[in-house]
């Protein structure tokens, strides 16, 4: 006899849909990353690389392991969002004084690629608040940084 899978009913589906932190979360990012690319489509930066660009200037010079903590990101999918910025000559990747230790910073094109989209972001920042209104959007960075600190390990 072949063990059948029952078919979840869509009532629950819906509810989980509903309800899943995760998925609504993410959801959420996806629809904001989107505002953002498109805004900053010129710069040539995704916002996704502008922000690690941005952590990067911010950090002068990180270990992968210091600059995955701070973005709380696992380090092969750092690695994997670190190679076209390399790639592109916007950063670069040294060893660092053991064998081990990679030492991440930007490079002058890095910079200047930067100072290029940080106009772009700045729209996209604005257009974000008044779409949201001013309140909502502080409430939700707020309860964003508090998830954050309340989540991590």
């Amino acid at each position: 006899m072949k063990n059948e899978v029952e078919p979840i009913d869509e009532a629950t589906l819906n509810r989980v849909g509903a309800s899943c932190t995760c998925f609504s979360l993410r959801k959420a990012a996806r629809v904001v990353t989107q505002l953002f690319d498109e805004q900053m489509a010129p710069s040539g930066l995704l916002v996704t690389q502008f922000s690690i660009l941005g952590v990067i200037a911010t950090m002068k010079e990180s270990t992968m392991n210091q600059l995955a903590q701070y973005l709380v990101m696992d380090r092969t999918t750092l690695t994997r969002n670190l190679k076209p910025l390399e790639r592109e000559g916007l950063i670069q990747i040294n060893p660092g004084k053991d064998k081990r230790t990679r030492l991440i910073s930007l490079t002058p094109q890095g910079v200047e690629a930067l100072q290029k989209a940080l106009p772009l972001w700045e729209q996209a920042q604005s257009s974000m608040i008044s779409q949201m209104g001013k309140e909502r959007w502080e409430s939700l960075m707020s309860h964003l940084s508090d998830t954050t600190h309340l989540l991590s390990h």
